[in-house]
């Protein structure tokens, strides 16, 4: 499905492409998306957590970093609040979507959900001091008219993002390991996963290989199915930010999938650290990448959320917060994060 995902893009580059074309190329590209979760969870269960959680959250962040570059400089001022659109969806998607279903999954199936609260409440704060930092302060500041960050505050958003998902990536993979791994009900960590062998060294730098080839396929094919995509949220009135949201809906599915995947086994932190640490890579990584881009890019980069927005956030970290201080969940917990996600989605929709 790589393969072919990158065959199909190089015939259709830069092209017009009739409606049968453009649904074959996202039917493919939902294959590849698939397939690079496949072989990112080979990787990542060759080096083992909680560096396999970083393989896909950095996977599907060049995703979107990809998706948000290209379309912005094809889009013009109509693009100007695409960065800030699908980073926020990013956030409510990972931190209510994906969090809930999980949540929900594992202390439907086991009884509770049990984490580690230590790891998951430090990845719980770097992401909002990002989330505040990049998308709530560019609403307050005076420097420029609208919300948007001067050149200086920009610079020091994207440098601040980058240092502390450094930090973050320290604390998860040398300094504090043990807090991102999945505990037992006793509290106990595991250490090593029982489901199934790790794969071999030539088996890793194949999937490798190929999970390269298939978000190449991803990035390329998204781009050539987004005007469709476009046209067709402008056909049915809908709001520019649902661009956005479809946009990280597409990015955020295979770390989706291998969260579920991971919940089902009662292996709800290694859910948690694919959730947050997606956020967190979401907001650390391509706010940085953008800020880069915007030297080059004409129109405005709006980056402050409005006052719904900031609001749904704010709930987001106070119920989060409330969830991961006990380290174990209940149905009750998953479905207060589904929610608010619904809340988001349907005010997506219609502001």
């Amino acid at each position: 499905m790589p393969v072919l995902a990158v065959v199909l893009l190089v015939f259709t580059w830069g092209r017009g492409m009739p409606g049968a074309v453009v649904g074959l190329m996202t039917l493919v590209l939902a294959g590849a998306v698939l397939a690079a979760v496949h072989h990112a969870e080979v990787v990542a269960h060759r080096v083992g957590e909680p560096f396999g959680s970083l393989v896909l959250a950095i996977a599907v962040t060049i995703i979107e970093v990809a998706l948000i570059v290209t379309l912005m400089a094809d889009g013009g001022d109509k693009s100007a609040t695409l960065a800030r659109d699908t980073v926020f969806a990013a956030v409510m998607i990972t931190c209510n979507g994906v969090v809930g279903i999980c949540l929900l999954v594992a202390s439907l199936r086991h009884g509770t959900a049990v984490f580690n609260p230590e790891g998951t409440g430090a990845a719980l704060a770097t992401v909002a001091t990002l989330a505040t930092l990049s998308l709530v302060l560019p609403t307050f500041t005076t420097s420029k008219p609208g919300p948007e960050f001067s050149t200086i505050q920009l610079t020091f958003a994207a440098l601040s993002s980058l240092i502390l998902y450094g930090l973050f990536v320290a604390t998860q993979t040398v300094r504090h390991r043990d807090y991102f791994l999945p505990i037992t009900r006793q509290g106990e960590v595991i250490t090593a996963d029982d489901h199934a062998r790790p794969p071999s060294a030539r088996t890793a730098w194949t999937s490798l290989g190929l999970l390269g080839l298939a978000l190449i396929g991803v990035v390329g094919l998204a781009k050539g199915v987004s005007p469709t995509i476009e046209s067709g949220v402008v056909a049915a009135g809908l709001h520019q930010a649902v661009v956005g949201v479809i946009i990280a809906l597409l990015v955020l599915l295979p770390e989706t999938i291998a969260a579920l995947r991971s919940a089902r086994r009662d292996r709800v932190q290694t859910s948690l650290n694919l959730a947050l640490g997606s956020a967190m890579a979401s907001i650390g990584l391509t706010i940085p990448a953008v800020a880069l881009a915007s030297v080059w890019l004409s129109g405005p980069l709006v980056l402050g959320l409005g006052a719904t927005h900031m609001l749904l956030l704010a709930l987001t970290v106070v119920v989060s917060s409330l969830t991961v201080v006990p380290g174990r969940a209940t149905p009750l917990q998953g479905g207060v994060h589904l929610v608010l996600f619904a809340a988001y989605l349907e005010l997506a929709i219609n502001p």
